[in-house]
């Protein structure tokens, strides 16, 4: 039974991301005491400050999914050498309206895939640097997986033993971390 939850932002509304792919797959690596839950973007109007004091549905079920969550997991494509504006849009609605910042004291590991050599690191960059501004704790490591045909099977699951054993462990220190965190705030309580 999971205790801890992480939410899983997919940078992208693409419908055969192959981000949303390797997110996916990313969620079956979850241990039995996480639930890793995708918390979806390509319903969210685009951000508007006129709307903050009626939020639109979409935008109160996006922020109350990632309040519940105990961490979050971004996998991201890389868009003109930065965040998909999909991404940062999220990431605008998360952090308001003023005072009601979603992502302040989150656990937070950025990870995405691209067919390019250097995957989405100039993305995961851009997107540690906008996130840390927000208040949320960053686990370290980079996490660049260059997208190969087969890299995720018909059954949604990471086919290449180096390469799962690499995001198992990025599965597996995020989940230590947000265990560690949570624990400590439920005895500061």
């Amino acid at each position: 039974m999971a205790q801890f939850k992480v939410a899983v932002v997919v940078g992208s509304n693409r419908r055969d991301s192959i981000n949303r792919k390797l997110a996916q797959a990313l969620v079956k690596l979850a241990p039995a005491d996480v639930s890793f839950q995708i918390a979806p973007i390509d319903d969210l109007p685009i951000y508007n400050q006129d709307h903050e004091g009626n939020l639109p549905a979409s935008v109160a079920r996006f922020k109350g999914e990632i309040e519940a969550a105990d961490g979050v997991l971004f996998v991201t494509p890389e868009h003109s050498r930065s965040i998909p504006t999909v991404l940062k849009n999220a990431i605008d609605w998360g952090a308001r309206p003023w005072g009601k910042n979603s992502w302040t004291g989150k656990v937070v590991a950025v990870t995405g895939t691209s067919p390019g050599a250097i995957s989405t690191a100039l993305a995961q960059q851009h997107l540690r640097q906008i996130i840390g501004a927000q208040g949320a704790l960053l686990m370290g490591g980079e996490f660049y997986i260059q997208f190969k045909e087969g890299l995720v099977d018909a059954a949604g699951t990471v086919a290449d033993e180096g390469t799962r054993k690499f995001l198992q462990g990025l599965v597996d220190q995020l989940s230590a971390l947000v265990a560690r965190f949570a624990q400590g705030a439920k005895k500061a309580a």
